[in-house]
């Protein structure tokens, strides 16, 4: 079954990027969003795997209207993986997100105060979460992904895109 589920999904995946980004460019015109690097005291970094699109990520998604980029940063966090900020979060950059759009930005948030009692169970958006040392991510983990760890553990000069 997961494995039908993924070449139905593959095949349908850009058809769903656009007609999303289709919708928020209707309804925000520029689309903004928010990611996490969550670091834990291993320095293990916290990465998704969402249903509709193939690949690891840094937890995060859209800034709903009316809310602040740390309040959606704050709310995936807790949907995404049942983790609360127990310090601040550090901004770690904005980045145009070309390969999207020419009109999406994605604001990056460092976390290494928080809490979570358990990693979530599997459902209809996150099908695998998990933490992970920087030696072993996952397969698939991509490539904005890296860049964005890379810069916030390595030290690599930041890139102004998310490619």
């Amino acid at each position: 079954m997961g494995d039908r589920l993924n070449r139905v999904r593959r095949k349908f995946e850009p058809l769903l990027r656009r007609i999303f980004h289709a919708y928020f460019l209707l309804a925000r015109g520029m689309t903004l969003g928010v990611r996490a690097v969550v670091l834990d005291d291993e320095n293990r970094v916290f990465l998704v795997r969402h249903s509709y699109i193939s690949g690891w990520y840094l937890p995060g998604g859209g800034v709903d209207l009316g809310e602040t980029m740390e309040q959606a940063m704050r709310r995936e966090l807790k949907e995404e993986g049942d983790i609360d900020l127990t310090g601040e979060a550090v901004l770690h950059g904005i980045f145009l997100n070309s390969h999207v759009s020419r009109r999406d930005h994605v604001a990056v948030y460092v976390v290494r105060q928080f809490t979570q009692d358990r990693l979530p169970e599997p459902n209809h958006e996150i099908v695998e979460c998990g933490f992970f040392a920087i030696t072993a991510l996952p397969d698939g983990t991509t490539h904005g992904t890296r860049q964005r760890l890379a810069e916030v553990l390595d030290g690599k000069p930041l890139m102004a895109t998310w490619r």
